[in-house]
């Protein structure tokens, strides 16, 4: 899918992914590619919060596609909307690289402990 991470923190991670290789027959970006930028930058950040010995699994996500990107790429910027013990939840804002919005995603992952190998 091309997904480039380009800022990794509890408060913002940031991704990127081409048009290019991700597209619709028609050539728009497909919306489940939106919908992978989302996840992978939502659950890695949920990840992040959880800490070490503990693991965050997705168990909702929802997407509203606004606008098609068509060629370039495509950027994710996800926040926390909600940072807590056992539930973590997160927006993410896809945008194209003239700034306009094309998905917003929001994200909830359930935490828990890591379990025994």
């Amino acid at each position: 899918m091309g997904i480039e991470f380009l800022e990794y923190t509890i408060e913002r991670t940031v991704g990127r992914m081409p048009v290019h290789g991700n597209r619709q027959t028609v050539g728009y970006m497909h919306g489940g590619a939106y919908v992978v930028l989302g996840e992978s930058l939502g659950s890695m950040a949920a990840n992040l919060h959880a800490g070490p010995g503990r693991l965050a699994v997705g168990i909702d996500i929802n997407a509203t596609h606004t606008r098609s990107a068509t060629e370039g790429y495509v950027t994710g910027v996800c926040t926390p909307v909600h940072l807590g013990r056992t539930l973590a939840v997160h927006e993410i804002v896809v945008t194209d690289e003239q700034g306009r919005r094309c998905c917003t995603m929001r994200i909830s992952n359930l935490i828990k402990d890591m379990p025994a190998r």
